[in-house]
């Protein structure tokens, strides 16, 4: 369900092109992968997700398991949205 809100964000947060976006399904592996994923990535991308979900992220709440995937991501939001 939030899957593909969560990978649009993402390609806007990262400036991703159409064919990578494109290419990302849910076992997409993000951290290491995406060179555009780098720590302040991840800061606006918790903002972008904060904002576009209105949940709010603690710092204990997030892992690198959370960044491992795009289905752990979202799987993060949807958490996050029950």
């Amino acid at each position: 369900m939030y899957l593909e809100e969560v990978k649009s964000i993402l390609g806007e947060v990262l400036s991703l092109s159409e064919p990578t976006l494109r290419s990302l399904d849910e076992q997409s592996s993000l951290l290491g992968t995406l060179p555009e994923l780098d720590s302040m990535a991840v800061v606006n991308l918790i903002a972008a997700l904060e904002e576009t979900f209105g949940i709010t992220v603690e710092d204990d709440e997030i892992g690198a398991s959370t960044f491992a995937t795009l289905g752990s991501l979202a799987g993060f939001v949807r958490a996050k949205m029950a």
